[in-house]
């Protein structure tokens, strides 16, 4: 009565081309969000760990390093996966080679 009766309205064929496009279109967007993350956040994070594995395969009896937990010594001893710091005269402690962050420059230690 007062309410008039809907009909449906049927879409006008798309060409074969179309829904490919608008496939893309839609990906396009989840495609660019992984461009900038790993430009962002992926890369400069590889790059750093390079750098830090470099870094351990290049420690050297007698660098001076800085540990993870803060602690500076004298590197006395080179293992495999393990090394010796001198923190002071006669205190060594043992750490894996992955526990040091820094090597600081000769002379920093007195």
């Amino acid at each position: 009565m007062f309410i008039s009766s809907a009909f449906a309205q049927t879409a006008p064929a798309a060409a074969a081309g179309g829904d490919m496009q608008s496939t893309l279109m839609s990906m396009l967007p989840l495609l660019l969000m992984f461009a900038v993350l790993y430009f962002v956040m992926i890369r400069p994070q590889m790059k750093k760990q390079k750098e830090h594995r470099a870094m351990i395969d290049a420690l050297a009896k007698g660098d001076e390093v800085v540990t993870a937990g803060g602690m500076l010594g004298k590197v006395s001893k080179i293992g495999d996966a393990y090394i010796g710091v001198e923190l002071t005269a006669g205190v060594e402690v043992q750490l894996q080679r992955s526990a040091v962050i820094q090597v600081l420059p000769k002379g920093t230690l007195k």
